[in-house]
């Protein structure tokens, strides 16, 4: 078995102790949002909002995974803002690989299984979701790698963050950053 199915047998199994239902969609490995799009029509749609995962960090070196729709614009100066922290730059391949085990063009929150906090420990990195994303009825995301794409109701995915030890921040990226 490849390292890519154990890992997303890892993560089918963390979902499936929560009780919290998915339904994947295989595709050939995507890298770009374009890209997705395009394996979307070769499944023949999936339904929901699709979503893009951004791992990115300030100077002082902490970390934030934020999910938005995947086509959002985000402006890294506002977001910086919403989420209390410095001056964001994109974190690094080998940061990415570190901390949540995944690759870039796979980053996702389902990587928040590789990377779980225990009770009462402080969390390495903020979790972030936009709230017009979580308004979607299912939201799509890569299990771990980017030759899948994972359906999950906002309300599950909540659950799955914080089963993994998270307290998500809900930002509202439509409103003006303080």
């Amino acid at each position: 078995m490849d390292e890519s199915r154990e890992s997303e047998t890892k993560l089918f199994d963390f979902l499936d102790r929560f009780e919290i239902s998915t339904k994947t969609y295989r595709h050939k490995p995507v890298f770009t949002v374009e890209e997705a799009q395009l394996a979307r029509d070769d499944t023949g749609g999936m339904p929901g909002g699709h979503c893009k995962s951004l791992f990115v960090r300030d100077k002082k070196k902490r970390r934030a995974l934020v999910m938005v729709d995947e086509n959002r614009r985000v402006d890294l100066k506002s977001l910086s803002s919403f989420l209390g922290m410095g001056r964001l730059s994109f974190g690094s391949a080998n940061s990415l690989k570190e901390m949540l085990d995944v690759i870039p063009g796979s980053v996702t929150p389902f990587a928040l299984v590789n990377l779980q906090v225990l009770q009462d420990a402080e969390a390495p990195l903020i979790v972030a979701l936009d709230k017009s994303m979580m308004e979607e009825e299912l939201l799509n995301y890569h299990p771990l790698h980017n030759a899948a794409t994972t359906a999950i109701t906002p309300q599950d995915l909540l659950v799955f963050i914080r089963a993994c030890g998270y307290e998500p921040l809900i930002v509202d990226l439509d409103s003006p950053a303080e």
